[in-house]
């Protein structure tokens, strides 16, 4: 492969089966970085499931992958450990088919393993391949089973933890996620759009409905703040617990919302805080956007959080149930306020350039 130079534009290809489909944070991420590198005269291509979509910056191909959601109820077992990895399988064996490695100089994904290892092939003539801990670092640092197969010539670490931890092994950048600021500038607040209560203090939680969200434990926090209402964006295996438990601890006090993302930014001004439980999150666009919104944010304190969201009362051991219904009852005392300028820092456009510069550094190794 010849290895372009700085001012020549580079071929790339991202590919995951969410993407122009799914509204989760791994393709809001990923997108946004592969716009932003389109819009700077790069050269890029997007494989995913759903249709197409005007106004991309970005050459788009659909694959086929059979959804999530339908394959909730297969069995389990290795490689085939939930449900996404079921639709990774279906999306790998369409990529496979749309997918040319001549045609390109670096791909990149935050799927394992069967993008992966799709897009691995091609032999010595296969493009870089940059693999990014979107989802966590798992496979990078696991020595077992299919993880033993993991390869990549470039790691995007999206926090401190996980690049420390695969520096020695990997070409690693320490890369986060961001935002368009501009998306929340001036944003106002919409309860009736979606069906929020103009007089109680409402609790929102942007997330998946999986075990490690851990969206039951916050609900069972947000029930014990009297007259606090809880509004949950998002969707997974998990909905009919918590919709169930929501009957029995929060009767009218809870909603469930799914939100296209350019709703988002007026779902945020209409909180009063925010609350995310997981104690694994790789990185969470989720705690940039309620920074940008300027609300208070109770999560599981750690020094990879504080890295983002800085110094705050309302971080807490999320593990403790009094811990966090306390964390709570102090962030809806204090309110939304103006958004956190650290939030500015986390630009899309400022990420996209460092993910460029890593790039370069990959092909030139």
């Amino acid at each position: 492969m010849t290895l372009p130079s700085a001012d020549h534009p580079l071929r790339y290809l991202f590919a995951l089966p969410g993407f122009h489909r799914e509204e989760r944070g791994a393709e809001i991420a990923l997108l946004a970085v592969a716009g932003e590198l389109a819009r700077a005269g790069q050269q890029v291509t997007v494989i995913g499931a759903g249709p197409p979509r005007d106004g991309c910056a970005y050459a788009y191909r659909q694959a086929h992958a059979i959804n999530r959601r339908r394959l909730e109820r297969l069995p389990q077992f290795p490689p085939f450990r939930s449900e996404t990895v079921w639709e990774d399988a279906s999306f790998a064996a369409s990529l496979l088919r749309a997918y040319e490695p001549q045609d390109f100089d670096v791909t990149v994904t935050c799927n394992f393993p069967f993008t992966h290892w799709a897009l691995r092939r091609g032999g010595r003539e296969a493009p870089k391949h940059i693999f990014v801990t979107q989802n966590g670092d798992w496979p990078a640092r696991n020595r077992q089973a299919e993880f033993r197969t993991f390869r990549c010539d470039g790691l995007v670490c999206t926090n401190p933890d996980y690049e420390a931890a695969n520096r020695a092994r990997w070409r690693t950048a320490l890369i986060p996620n961001g935002i368009d600021p501009a998306r929340f500038a001036g944003v106002a607040p919409d309860r009736t759009r979606f069906g929020l209560p103009p007089d109680k203090r409402v609790v929102l939680m942007v997330s998946a409905f999986i075990e490690t969200k851990r969206v039951i434990d916050g609900m069972r926090a947000v029930a014990e703040v009297p007259g606090a209402h809880f509004a949950v964006a998002g969707d997974g295996p998990l909905r009919g617990q918590v919709e169930s438990l929501a009957l029995e601890i929060l009767p009218g006090r809870f909603t469930r919302l799914e939100l296209p993302a350019a709703a988002m930014p007026a779902l945020y001004r209409s909180a009063d805080a925010f609350l995310h439980m997981s104690l694994t999150e790789s990185f969470g666009n989720v705690y940039v956007e309620a920074m940008a919104s300027g609300l208070p944010i109770v999560a599981h304190d750690s020094a990879r959080l504080r890295w983002i969201v800085g110094e705050r009362d309302t971080l807490c051991d999320t593990t403790d149930h009094a811990a966090t219904v306390a964390a709570l009852t102090r962030a809806l005392e204090t309110g939304r306020g103006q958004p956190d300028p650290r939030a500015e820092g986390f630009a899309w456009s400022a990420i996209a350039a460092r993910y460029h510069a890593f790039a370069h550094d990959v092909l030139r190794g």
